[in-house]
């Protein structure tokens, strides 16, 4: 599979089964983007991931200029808002074009 296949494949994805969640940066617009959003099982609280916490999968050419996301930017996820703790940046790597980032948020 390269990048471009990859890319269809996760926006077929999101389309059919992601949900608008908006990103938001204090001094500049919100910006609305489809993602997936999943919790995370209970073997993988460790470290800084607790219980609540949740993992946003979202195509990096959505996030526009959003990126890098930091820790001082928040996602409003079905209403309620939380703060980013980490980005995977390399999960959704394909052949060193990066697809998508599966962002850690919780609070």
């Amino acid at each position: 599979m390269n990048a471009a296949e990859a890319l269809a494949q996760h926006r077929a994805f999101l389309a059919e089964i992601g949900e608008d969640v908006i990103i938001r940066r204090i001094g500049v617009p919100d910006v609305t983007v489809r993602a997936r959003v999943v919790g995370y099982k209970p073997d993988e609280l460790v470290g800084s991931i607790v219980q609540g916490d949740v993992k946003i999968i979202a195509l990096v050419d959505t996030l526009g200029d959003r990126l890098p996301l930091i820790t001082n930017d928040s996602a409003v996820v079905r209403g309620k808002v939380k703060r980013i703790k980490a980005v995977d940046d390399n999960t959704r790597r394909i052949g060193g074009t990066l697809i998508a980032l599966e962002i850690q948020a919780g609070g």
